[in-house]
Parts: C-alpha cells; structure tokens; sequence
C-alpha cells in the first residue's frame, strides 16, 4: 500500500508506553507524516483538546481518572466534531456495539490490530465524519429554508397523504398548530365538494412521479374560510418515504380581482353592443327625419307627425343612455380601482 502524504493530526489517548509505542509505529508504517500527541490521563486530554484541532482521536478505555463509558461520554462531549476510535484490550462485544451508540466512529481490539486495519479505520472514520457534518450542514440549511420561508411549505407523504412537517408559515397562514397538522392530511383543509378535484390531481401526478407539477386549488382555513391557491410540487425523499414538497401561494385577492375585471369586460361588450346596435336605430330614425323637417312644403299634420317620431326616438335614447349608465357606475368602477391598488400593495 502506497504511504499517505496527507498530514494528519493524531491524538493517542493512552496510558501503556507499550500500547503507544506500537499505535505510533502503525500509524507510520502508511502515513509519510503523521503529527502524533500522546496524552496518558483523561484530564490531561481535556487541556490537549481545549487548545489543539486533531484529525483523529484514539481512545484506550482504562485510564487511570477514568474509564469505560464515562470516558467516552466526556470525550465525544468535547470534540463533537472529531471522530473517535476506541482501542481496547477487552473483548466485550456488548459494550463495543454500546459504545458505538455513544458516538464513536469505531471500536478496535489491541490484540487484532494492524497497521492496516489501523489506517483504514483511521481513513474511513475521517470521512464518514467529514460526510456527516456535510449531511447536517445540509439538513440544517434545508430547515433554515423551510422554516424561515415566508411562503406555506409542507411535506405530505403520497400514499396516505399526510402531512410529515409544515413551516410556520403554514400554522400562521392556515390557523392550524403544528402538532394539528401532522394529526391531519389534506383531505383536511379542502372543502367536501374539491376533494374530487384532489384526487385527478394526484392521479395525474402519479403518473409521472419524478415531475414537478402546479395547481390551481381551493383549500379551507381553520375559521372556514376559503381560499384559492397556486401550489408548487417536487417530489422527494423525506426520512425513507416517498412524498412531495409543496409550496403555496395564497393568490384569493388575485383571484378576485381577476373575476372583476372579467366581470367588468362583460358589462364593456355589453355596453358596445348596445352602441352599436340599439342606439343606432332610434339615431337613423332622428338622421332620417331631419331633411325632411327642413322641408317648407310640409303641412301643420306632417310637421306635428314627424317631431312625434322626433320625440319617440329621442325618448328610446334617453332610456337607453340611462341603461349604459346604469352598466358602468362610478362606484363599480372605483371598487375595481380599489382593488388594483391593493393587488399593488
């Protein structure tokens, strides 16, 4: 096996001169350069640890201050983020499948030891911390996204469709507690006539289970209110289950303002057709009559007969001016108006 260069920083917690010396030599039989510290008591490895990094800790169970569990107790409380093989001359199966519970990276018998096994342990140990710490740094950034978010998020499992975890934003925003959601699943926060609707979605989602997926939906609050929202899906692995990431945005006010404006077209074209249409008649009428009032050979009866028709039609477009008024009020107007600018805000 070829000599590691890398420098590593090894800290041999021992108090047998003999056991250290042969630790020490394994060690430089496969590392070029390896900066090794020997400490023979457990205080004596506080004070090492308090001042120092190390890349590795091998740890002898019998010192004279302390030992067994207690001492691995009161080292992995103080270099939580250096790993830790235990090196000992008992053979207690038990306790070794105990003490890797207790936090250490591996549990090693003196008598079977090689330089071999030793550095391999030593390697993998360092990387299997090295993985760890980057899986919690992730794990911690993914919560702080989560959490923090000023959006709804939650993760539901898609068998059962219950919720697995919600963000605060969630509780605050739909008026359940924490603890009530993961009682629930989402069956619960939609009205009894939209869980059909659920449904079709989720079955066209299922079918492509590796896809991201939106959704317009209607969800309902604690206090019954319902609400529209725009839900963003990722499918992922959540603790060994399959279930999705969804968040959501409450888009009712949009929603609403939409259907104004949506509404308001309609009394528009209503409007236009009856310019185009309705108006025009009485007006042709009023156009036609005109050149014939000009007329000076009309007699009293003539004339009296044309205003009538004059009036009649001037009449139609006065009913007809109010019931284009009475489409497009100021007020309706202004509540469209009132709620583009609340959209802005």
């Amino acid at each position: 096996m070829a000599t590691d260069k890398r420098e590593y920083k090894v800290l041999v917690i021992e108090d047998n001169p003999g056991d250290f010396a042969l630790v020490e030599d394994f060690l430089f039989e496969h590392i070029a350069s390896p900066i090794v510290s020997n400490v023979t008591t457990y205080r004596s490895a506080l004070e090492s640890l308090a001042g120092n990094k190390f890349d590795i800790i091998l740890l002898d169970l019998s010192l004279p201050d302390r030992t067994g569990e207690l001492l691995i107790e009161g080292i992995i409380e103080r270099c939580a983020n250096t790993p830790v093989i235990v090196l000992t001359g008992y053979t207690d199966f038990s306790f070794g499948v105990k003490s890797l519970s207790l936090g250490v990276s591996d549990y090693m018998l003196k008598d079977d030891l090689t330089s071999t096994s030793l550095y391999k342990s030593v390697i993998y140990s360092i990387e299997r911390k090295k993985n760890i710490s980057e899986l919690s740094l992730s794990e911690m950034r993914y919560s702080n996204l989560f959490n923090l978010s000023p959006l709804p998020m939650w993760v539901v499992d898609l068998n059962t469709l219950q919720f697995l975890d919600v963000n605060n934003a969630t509780a605050n925003h739909y008026g359940f507690s924490r603890d009530e959601f993961l009682q629930m699943t989402l069956n619960d926060i939609r009205p009894v006539d939209e869980i059909a609707n659920l449904e079709k979605a989720l079955a066209e989602d299922r079918l492509n289970p590796e896809r991201r997926s939106q959704w317009l939906m209607v969800h309902k609050k604690k206090n019954g209110e319902i609400i529209n929202v725009e839900l963003q899906i990722a499918p992922i692995q959540y603790k060994g289950r399959s279930a999705n990431l969804v968040i959501a945005n409450d888009v009712t006010e949009r929603y609403s303002y939409v259907k104004a404006i949506e509404k308001q077209n309609e009394k528009l074209k209503e409007i236009s057709w009856i310019q185009s249409h309705v108006v025009r008649a009485p007006l042709s009428r009023i156009m036609g009559l005109v050149p014939l009032i000009s007329g000076a050979n009309e007699c009293d009866e003539e004339r009296e007969k044309m205003l009538e028709y004059i009036l009649i039609s001037a009449n139609e477009l006065d009913e007809v001016v109010k019931s284009i008024t009475d489409k497009s009020r100021v007020e309706d107007f202004q509540n469209l108006l009132n709620q583009i600018e609340k959209e802005k805000v």
